[in-house]
């Protein structure tokens, strides 16, 4: 290496130490980001086979995997209203490749409901917002009501009689129920399920007459007749149920509500993993073949909001759920 040689590889490597400095004093990614992923996706979903999150697991696990250049498995885990599954997350190594997949509800609902010995809003972060949707209140079809204002008519005439489940304790499904209750004046008994697919079994087989669960898994059954829908939370009609009132057109404004389902990692996982992951789901949120399935199965695509924004919605909603649950003087299970 001849001397000017020399001095311009010395130059050329200063250039990259300093460019590499100024992108850490950032907080920046830096090459080093390129060792992640290093093996497979593992995705943990807070609820049992076939439920919501493992739907969504199962839909974006793959083409996220593909986007990073891995392969991913999806991991159900239900039960405690999502604490297993977020203890399983906490118990893997903190690298970003094991993700969790969970409602919103599991920071903004869960923790005023059930005594969890973890702060929720302290132990995950939310990466993305994989999908929205709305609640449906749905009944067994020999239920006595053929609309809303029917079924809180026989719920006034039987007292204390009628039980309305939820898919868990804590979740948006559960305080719908408490809404209703005090927006129209009526008593629903909650009966708390470990997921939705054994909630839905027993509206079914007319075990627990009504339901408030997530669209996505009550249309096949209201398409196929096991089950009647009588209202939805969304704001405007969904396109899959267009026969289907909303709360809100009803005159029960405050049941208007939304749930997320959100790509959720540890916060203390590396920052340039983070950054990774977020960016190849946001990918994966914008093309048409997901789009279209998360419409078929009943939600839109999540909004792309920003990390903060997502972590300020959760510290809102968890407030309001707070004051909800207040007003009906409920106590934690």
């Amino acid at each position: 290496m001849t001397p000017h040689h020399r001095a311009h590889h010395h130059r050329t490597t200063r250039r990259r130490l300093l460019a590499g400095a100024a992108l850490a004093t950032l907080g920046l990614p830096t090459a080093r980001a390129q060792t992640f992923p290093s093996k497979p996706l593992r995705v943990i979903a807070a609820g049992p086979a076939g439920a919501t999150a493992d739907l969504i697991a199962r839909l974006i696990a793959d083409p996220l995997a593909k986007e990073l250049g891995q392969t991913a498995i999806v991991e159900p885990k239900p039960g405690a209203a999502g604490a297993i599954a977020v203890n399983e997350l906490m118990q893997a190594p903190r690298d970003g490749h094991t993700l969790l997949v969970a409602v919103n509800s599991l920071v903004s609902e869960i923790p005023h409901i059930v005594k969890l010995r973890i702060d929720m809003a302290k132990e995950i972060r939310p990466l993305a917002e994989l999908a929205r949707g709305g609640l449906v209140l749905v009944g067994h079809p020999s239920f006595p009501a053929k609309n809303l204002a029917e079924l809180i008519a026989h719920v006034k005439a039987n007292p204390g009689k009628v039980n309305v489940a939820s898919y868990s304790a804590g979740t948006l499904s559960h305080v719908l129920g408490l809404l209703i209750n005090q927006a129209a004046g009526i008593d629903l008994q909650h009966v708390g399920y470990k997921g939705s697919t054994p909630a839905l079994a027993d509206v079914m087989g007319n075990h627990v007459p009504l339901m408030f669960d997530g669209i996505g898994t009550s249309l096949p059954l209201i398409r196929g007749g096991k089950i009647k829908a009588f209202a939805v939370s969304t704001p405007k009609r969904s396109p899959v149920l267009p026969d289907v009132p909303t709360f809100s057109e009803l005159g029960f404004p405050k049941l208007e509500a939304l749930a997320w389902m959100g790509l959720w990692c540890t916060p203390d996982t590396p920052a340039a993993a983070q950054v990774r992951v977020r960016e190849a789901t946001l990918k994966v949120l914008a093309t048409p073949a997901v789009r279209d399935r998360l419409l078929e199965l009943g939600f839109d695509a999540g909004a792309a909001r920003g990390v903060d924004e997502m972590v300020a919605g959760l510290k809102a909603d968890y407030q309001r759920v707070g004051a909800v649950l207040q007003s009906v003087g409920f106590k934690p299970e």
